[in-house]
């Protein structure tokens, strides 16, 4: 393709950005909270619908839980790109910490507030807009898409691996866009060769029938919330180590590539501060140490503790329940399986076997090749479009079910994204840019283009 259709290409989505994102904003007013189970049914078949008015065949596919929005539409090659995204989004809560409603998205100073919008449902979009303007440019497209759009990304992805392995056929692909991306404080375009896994539980105790006076049974009741807190303190020492036996027994270091990708990559030690007002790192790490902690080393994370009374003013009350909500990322070769019952395990060992464990999700580490043709090609489109070359990761802090799609399709994984550090996702006033939203479809139209040729 010459620089001139690429040009009209990138008009075209310049010219119609206004209709994709009132496309968007409509989809966001959907609720989809996976967690609360609000909108789900309501959200995948107005994705299917969306899929349909963009002129791609979508059905819904049946899960365990929520239905997954599968689409496809032919192109003029036999190379077949699948496109992974979810319908499904955050809870919106606290409400009262944002400045518009979460589910009635506005745009403000160049910028779109609302749930979802980056995280996932902008991404949906965005590959949309791609299609759409190779479409109206070229007459059709030049590789075949497939979507699996999912709703249970956000508590876990359950349903995935099964649904993938009963599906290979409908996914088989050459390559594969996965749900998230974006651009750095330096507007580089970055791409994650991998992703940790994770085990989310909630840990819960109960040690009496009602809560009790605590001048009554402060020194002869049994106390859930201390109960808990020193169930807590057995998980994870003060120098950061996970102390439940065998957690680091099948933990593979990073490799040479991985330390070579890491020393490559820009330092963002001074903007994580600034941006989350943090005074020191946890170790006082920095430097390559600090690269390599933050995406290689398995974690151990408090996410959510209630006891008693958390009201205004003083309740003087022994709680007689306690919960904690632990998230677990864990790194290659780990199993989430296997580290369950080893925290399950511990929890007797330490004499907390009155605590109850409940998994909310788990999935293992993923990784892809930082050097296959997919990956390097999905690099170079970054380059053209923001005249900058793509920093490519070793694999991401973050999870997702990247495993499925590695032990089942055996796919290359890349992605291409709207999102910039200060977006937001799963906090109040998430938001996009739009003109990163401009570039992710010209950059998503460019490896639609490539794929053919790939």
């Amino acid at each position: 393709m010459n620089q001139d259709q690429l040009a009209a290409i990138d008009r075209y989505i310049d010219d119609n950005l206004p209709r994709y994102i009132a496309d968007l904003q409509a989809l966001c007013r959907l609720p989809s909270v996976a967690a609360q189970a609000r909108a789900m049914e309501e959200t995948a078949r107005a994705t299917a619908a969306l899929l349909e008015e963009y002129g791609i065949a979508a059905r819904l596919l049946p899960t365990t839980r929520f239905p997954v929005v599968h689409g496809a539409v032919a192109g003029e090659s036999d190379k077949r790109l699948l496109c992974y995204n979810h319908y499904d989004v955050q809870p919106a809560e606290p409400l009262e910490l944002w400045h518009s409603d979460p589910f009635e998205p506005e745009v403000r100073d160049g910028k779109l507030y609302g749930r979802g919008v980056g995280d996932d449902k902008g991404h949906i979009l965005c590959r949309l807009a791609a299609i759409d303007a190779l479409k109206a440019i070229t007459g059709g497209l030049p590789c075949g898409v497939v979507f699996l759009i999912e709703g249970e990304e956000e508590i876990g992805s359950g349903s995935l691996d099964a649904h993938i392995a009963e599906h290979r056929d409908l996914y088989a692909a050459d390559g594969c866009l996965w749900e998230f991306g974006g651009v750095d404080y330096d507007d580089r375009p970055q791409i994650y060769a991998g992703m940790r896994g994770d085990l989310y539980v909630e840990l819960r105790v109960r040690t009496a029938e009602r809560d009790a006076h605590s001048g009554l049974g402060g020194s002869i009741f049994p106390n859930a919330a201390w109960r808990l807190t020193w169930a807590l303190a057995t998980l994870k020492d003060a120098e950061e180590r996970i102390l439940i036996p065998g957690w680091y027994d099948d933990v593979r270091p990073a490799g040479v590539r991985d330390r070579e990708l890491l020393e490559a990559l820009p330092s963002d030690e001074e903007r994580l501060r600034t941006t989350y007002g943090i005074r020191e790192f946890l170790l006082g790490v920095s430097g390559l140490e600090f690269k390599r902690r933050a995406i290689f080393e398995p974690t151990c994370t408090i996410s959510g503790i209630g006891a008693g009374y958390q009201g205004p003013g003083s309740k003087t009350v022994l709680p007689c329940e306690a919960m904690a909500k632990v998230d677990f990322r864990l790194v290659p070769n780990q199993r989430a399986d296997d580290l369950l019952e080893k925290l399950k395990s511990h929890l007797v060992a330490e004499g907390f076997g009155d605590i109850e464990v409940l998994q909310h999700g788990g999935y293992n580490a993923a990784r892809v090749d930082p050097d296959h043709p997919f990956v390097r090609m999905v690099a170079d489109t970054g380059w053209e479009v923001y005249d900058r070359p793509a920093v490519i990761h070793p694999t991401s802090g973050g999870s997702g079910p990247m495993d499925a799609f590695v032990k089942h399709l055996g796919v290359p994984i890349a992605n291409v994204g709207i999102g910039y550090p200060d977006s937001g996702a799963h906090a109040p006033n998430e938001h996009i840019r739009l003109v990163d939203f401009a570039r992710g479809a010209k950059q998503t139209a460019r490896v639609m283009l490539r794929m053919a040729d790939l």
